[in-house]
């Protein structure tokens, strides 16, 4: 009993730190889908998002409650974080799930999304407007193309332009760059596909991860929680 009643503080304290793990996993996806929203349709793929934040929120009266049945034993806080710890699995599970499968699922769809947004690109050179969503995505991530800068020459075969890519393939360092391919040395290497998909499982694998490792910290508490809860009458926990 008195291992249970040190091992539930100690989970309290640890909830009130993933927390704020949680919330920053949560932030992060929705942020993302948010950002890239015209690569995304369905609204709900930022649903992991929402449930790691929902998690976060839970989280605290969860650490509160451990903490204090650590210090004294109340049948009604007992009986109330046995109620959040199921509630807390339930969305763990629910969110953890969800950031697995949207990881493989969305990033099948990223190819088509980002071939249709280079086709339907429209630029000249030196008069390379970059305010489309293709420009913004290949300036904020420092890439080139679908895998690369040959995919506009492609995109471009069957128009007349001269040999060059949009300015927004250019490297930040190179201020004077026009997107001529007489000087690739001044184009991002890297295409933007690899970069999505990475930043894209990066953020959903923290979930899941985050869930995973909290599910086994909540089981623990429970357990814990439950060895203080076996000297009370049956009578008094009729709160359960």
């Amino acid at each position: 009993r008195s291992f249970a009643r040190s091992l539930l503080g100690l989970l309290g304290f640890i909830f009130w730190g993933t927390a704020a793990a949680q919330m920053f996993g949560g932030v992060s996806v929705i942020l993302m889908f948010k950002n890239y929203r015209y690569l995304f349709q369905e609204s709900y793929l930022s649903l992991p998002g929402w449930l790691a934040l929902a998690t976060a929120l839970t989280l605290l009266p969860t650490g509160v409650l451990a903490v204090s049945i650590s210090v004294k034993c109340s049948r009604n806080q007992q009986g109330t974080l046995m109620y959040l710890l199921l509630l807390l699995l339930c969305l763990e599970m629910s969110s953890a799930a969800l950031a697995r499968s949207y990881c493989v699922r969305t990033a099948s769809q990223l190819e088509g999304a980002m071939g249709f947004l280079v086709h339907q690109h429209n630029w000249t050179c030196f008069q390379d407007p970059g305010k489309s969503a293709v420009d913004v995505i290949q300036r904020k991530l420092q890439c080139c193309g679908i895998h690369n800068y040959k995919d506009w020459l492609k995109a471009s075969s069957s128009l007349y332009h001269p040999a060059c890519v949009p300015e927004s393939c250019c490297k930040e360092k190179h201020s004077h760059c026009r997107g001529d391919l007489g000087h690739v040395e001044q184009l991002s290497e890297e295409g933007c596909l690899k970069k999505l998909e990475d930043q894209l499982c990066f953020a959903m694998l923290y979930i899941f991860w985050c869930c995973t490792v909290l599910s086994i910290l909540e089981l623990l508490a429970g357990v814990s929680n439950g060895i203080l809860m076996r000297r009370q009458p049956f009578h008094e926990l009729r709160i359960l």
